[in-house]
């Protein structure tokens, strides 16, 4: 009897294996489904860490920007120049040529001083007696401003020549803004712009000067 018995049939098997394959797609779409939202989660963390760490980085961000003191002053050029606290600029004088370009002050050498009745060898600071010879030269000559140039021989490197000139020349400046003159720039040229041959000692005196140029 139970050996008659039916056995389970094809539908019975059948069900069965579908079901276990319903059962393995299941979890593997399970399995699936949790990776991708891993792969999600990790993307949507890597996306805030990106942007946390650009709005981090646009916080770190400064813009300097440039600001003006009102003033005016006067170029080497000898034209008169303003300038507003939003950066706008023009010129004092208000006579242009008919190319529209402002007709300034002109500028000439007014002054040749020898830096060896001024200065000692390789120094800057200006003498006593040269201190009160300047001191009457900006008094009397009573210039709008000044441009004052210092200049060399060339026994010695064209850079340390340069910054001899250079500081001689703001000696000078110094003291001609404490008697009250304007200075529109000051340069130091070095060796650079002989008046004479260096190959003299006639010669290398002339070119150890400082020129002052008035711009009336």
């Amino acid at each position: 009897m139970f050996g008659d018995a039916p056995s389970a049939g094809p539908e019975w098997g059948n069900s069965i294996g579908i079901l276990g394959v319903a059962g393995r797609l299941s979890k593997s779409v399970r399995q699936t489904t949790g990776v991708c939202a891993a792969v999600a989660l990790g993307a949507a963390v890597a996306i805030s860490g990106v942007m946390s760490g650009g709005a981090a980085l646009a916080q770190q961000v400064t813009v300097i920007g440039e600001s003006y003191i009102p003033t005016i002053w006067i170029d080497p050029d000898g034209c008169e120049h303003w300038v507003m606290d939003d950066g706008l600029e023009g010129y004092m004088s208000p006579h242009t040529n008919r190319q529209g370009i402002p007709v300034c002050r002109r500028g000439n050498v007014c002054g040749v001083m020898n830096s060896d009745q001024l200065f000692r060898t390789d120094s800057a600071n200006i003498s006593t007696a040269g201190r009160q010879h300047l001191i009457n030269f900006f008094r009397q000559t009573g210039a709008v401003s000044y441009i004052i140039s210092g200049h060399t021989d060339s026994r010695a490197s064209d850079q340390y020549n340069m910054d001899l000139s250079q500081r001689r020349a703001n000696s000078v400046a110094r003291l001609a803004q404490q008697s009250g003159a304007h200075i529109a720039d000051v340069r130091g040229y070095g060796e650079r712009l002989p008046k004479a041959s260096n190959n003299t000692a006639a010669g290398m005196q002339q070119n150890r000067r400082v020129e002052i140029i008035c711009i009336r």
